[in-house]
């Protein structure tokens, strides 16, 4: 039997002796559930040089077409990486990188699931795997390539509600 979380201990992940543990989901219901993350990357006037309008070119190839494809890819495999959280069956996984001002490109993945537990990790392992394969590619022109301000833009769905709470 499960051992349950105390009022003195409010970590899910934390059983009542305070060992580490992959919280129970087995008795709630499954729902739609959506998570959207966000990370900004900061480029140097090198770097920005590079962009045609649409990409990044760079002699690995299109960099913001593969830090998709590498988002994509880490948000189906977050359960390998994050060693508390559930496999889920991902429904959609999306990517968006674009300019944001005049030195850096900002990141936006949304994760959907209909599963038993929210994406929250899955959209943020998606957006940092992006914005560090955004670094890889582009650390040959300059590494002064800065990576911020990664969090949880909204969820939706699940016990605990949404987030933003909407009104």
């Amino acid at each position: 039997m499960p051992k349950k979380v105390s009022e003195a201990n409010p970590f899910t992940h934390l059983d009542e002796n305070r060992q580490p543990q992959m919280v129970d989901v087995t008795d709630k219901q499954v729902t739609r559930r959506s998570a959207t993350a966000q990370a900004r990357v900061v480029l140097t006037d090198e770097i920005l040089a590079q962009f045609d309008g649409q990409d990044l070119q760079s002699k690995k190839g299109p960099v913001f077409h593969t830090a998709i494809l590498a988002g994509i890819q880490a948000a189906k495999r977050t359960s390998e990486l994050v060693p508390l959280c559930h496999p889920l069956p991902l429904t959609k996984c999306s990517i968006d990188i674009a300019p944001v001002g005049s030195d850096s490109v900002e990141i936006l993945a949304t994760v959907v699931t209909d599963a038993k537990t929210g994406v929250e990790m899955e959209a943020l392992t998606a957006a940092s795997v992006a914005a560090l394969t955004l670094y890889d590619m582009c650390k040959a022109l300059s590494k002064a390539i800065v990576i911020q301000d990664l969090r949880l833009l909204e969820k939706t769905g699940g016990k605990s509600g949404d987030y933003p709470t909407k009104k």
